[in-house]
């Protein structure tokens, strides 16, 4: 955590329900939290927890029926759909279990993206696109498409997606899930990495093995937040 950081993210009382016909589902009760520029977290809850409902109203891909929820000191649910969108884009990197990578897209092509969505030039988003992947020893691999790509790597390029627009806050939801313990292993030194570099990041895993790494867990079960260290 950076010294006098500033508030990332100002949860408060949040609630999510969701509506089956003429049942009410309730995915998150209550979920207050603050992370701080600098944290490292792992959300920590099994399956069904809501946790994955969690990163998504996190992350601006959802909204919740209840609650406050302030990000970077913007109030989200008075935002619009385009400030919404633009706070994905630029303030946000999302990295996903099953790593969404465009199939027919190389690596660096893919990486490009999220720069290109926001207007950069082709030769800056390369070249960006470019250092992200050789720092996480992908420079062999910029041609390289999805399926030519071990699980390991496929998240390598999924990260340097997630950072190549130097993002505030890097969320990452079941980054391990579906790779073997070295790739795993191997993900987790990559995120230990870029949070000594200043990044922000937030990681929501059901893997007590992942949340033995950070040094703050926040635990949710049934929709509550029910302890924190």
């Amino acid at each position: 955590m950076i010294e006098n950081a500033k508030c990332i993210i100002d949860a408060r009382n949040i609630v999510k329900i969701y509506q089956n016909g003429s049942e009410k589902l309730k995915v998150l009760d209550d979920v207050s939290m603050q992370i701080l520029e600098g944290d490292f977290i792992v959300i920590l809850g099994p399956s069904g927890s809501g946790k994955s409902t969690l990163m998504n109203l996190l992350g601006c891909l959802d909204l919740p029926t209840s609650g406050q929820y302030y990000l970077d000191g913007l109030d989200v649910l008075k935002a619009k759909d385009n400030q919404l969108a633009e706070i994905r884009n630029q303030k946000i990197g999302f990295v996903f279990q099953k790593f969404n990578l465009l199939p027919r897209l190389t690596a660096i092509q893919n990486v490009m993206l999220p720069l290109l969505y926001r207007g950069a030039k082709e030769e800056e988003a390369k070249e960006s696109a470019k250092e992200k992947l050789k720092l996480l020893g992908l420079g062999e691999r910029l041609n390289h498409r999805p399926n030519e790509l071990s699980g390991g790597q496929q998240q390598r390029v999924a990260i340097a997606r997630a950072i190549v627009g130097n993002p505030h806050l890097v969320l990452a939801d079941e980054p391990t899930g579906n790779l073997d313990s070295k790739s795993s292993k191997d993900a987790m030194e990559i995120f230990k990495e870029l949070n000594r570099q200043g990044n922000t990041i937030v990681i929501i895993t059901h893997d007590i093995e992942v949340a033995e790494q950070v040094k703050k867990v926040i635990y949710i079960r049934d929709g509550r937040i029910y302890d924190k260290n």
